[in-house]
């Protein structure tokens, strides 16, 4: 599959790495744990506006995702896991946590593309 480069917008995702101990100003460990991402990198992908029958046949029965998005570089290292910077520019809070504004919710690889259904996330 081949995607038309007028069809394409950058987009940036982040990949999980895990559960990091979260620790207080001296050092101590508080026994909690918050989620960790990589640095944002950039792709080029093609984002549907909105899901629609098509796209629901794609991923079965899964219908809790707002869009689809293809990329046809099928070594892309996106996974559920992975959360999306669409709309906007990456950008993080004061703590360092990323504020995206999508996550994968399904992957689904052909041989010559991957297609993912994407779910806006609100986060505070």
């Amino acid at each position: 599959m081949r995607l038309m480069q007028r069809n394409l917008k950058t987009v940036y995702y982040s990949l999980y790495k895990g559960l990091t101990e979260v620790t207080d100003e001296n050092g101590f460990k508080t026994g909690e744990k918050v989620e960790t991402y990589s640095d944002a990198v950039k792709i080029r992908a093609s984002v549907s506006p909105s899901s629609g029958s098509a796209q629901t046949e794609i991923f079965g029965s899964l219908d809790s995702y707002d869009r689809v998005m293809l990329v046809d570089d099928t070594a892309c290292p996106i996974d559920e896991n992975s959360i999306l910077f669409v709309d906007k520019e990456p950008e993080v809070d004061s703590t360092g946590k990323p504020i995206p504004d999508y996550k994968v919710r399904k992957v689904a690889k052909s041989l010559n593309g991957i297609s993912y259904a994407i779910k806006k996330v609100n986060v505070s």
